[in-house]
């Protein structure tokens, strides 16, 4: 994984609620068995019509927003628990989800996987999209070391809250065998102890 320490973006709102994790990705897409090429079918019902052209009243068509930030609505990656949601998150080009509520599942998916799914307030969701209304090219300032997110365009700014150990992963680069390995030293030097 790649380390993550601060990010500087501009954002693309999905001002949509309860999205759950089959308007993610599909199930239909769910053949692969790694995690590249999962991207392109990110929200694959909304981008694109029966003709597979792109819908130009979808945000992600829409050239006028882009970022590494995706915000949406609230209660984000509802439904079943696939990994593969994240997996397509990620291969589109996005670092970090932004909602006032995640499932609990898709939280874990995303942060085993290297996506920061950042929790805010619903005031501070609201801001976040009527800041982007007004200026599309409004940023974000995403600071996982100090836990914040600042809206650049207001000098507004919200702490956030994170499981230490996977901000440590995140931090460092690691999933949970690169922890474990970069671990061996001292998990070698306690075994001799017992």
């Amino acid at each position: 994984m790649r380390k993550f320490e601060k990010l500087t973006s501009k954002v693309v709102p999905l001002q949509i609620e309860n999205i759950d994790t089959d308007q993610i990705i599909p199930a239909r897409f769910l053949k692969a068995t790694t995690r590249e090429g999962f991207g392109e079918n990110l929200f694959r019902d909304w981008r694109f019509d029966n003709d597979n052209q792109p819908k130009s009243s979808f945000v992600l068509n829409n050239p006028t927003y882009s970022g590494r930030v995706l915000v949406a609505g609230k209660n984000f990656g509802c439904g079943s628990s696939r990994e593969h949601a994240a997996w397509a998150i990620q291969d589109y080009g996005f670092d970090v989800v932004i909602s006032s509520f995640f499932a609990d599942i898709f939280k874990g998916n995303a942060l085993n996987n290297g996506l920061l799914p950042i929790q805010v307030s619903d005031e501070f969701l609201d801001a976040i999209f009527q800041a982007v209304a007004k200026n599309p090219d409004t940023e974000l300032v995403v600071d996982l070391e100090n836990e914040t997110v600042l809206l650049l365009e207001t000098g507004d700014s919200i702490s956030f809250e994170i499981n230490p150990y996977k901000k440590s992963c995140l931090i460092n680069g690691y999933d949970d065998i690169d922890f474990i390995l970069n671990n061996k030293d001292l998990i070698e030097a306690y075994e001799q102890t017992k």
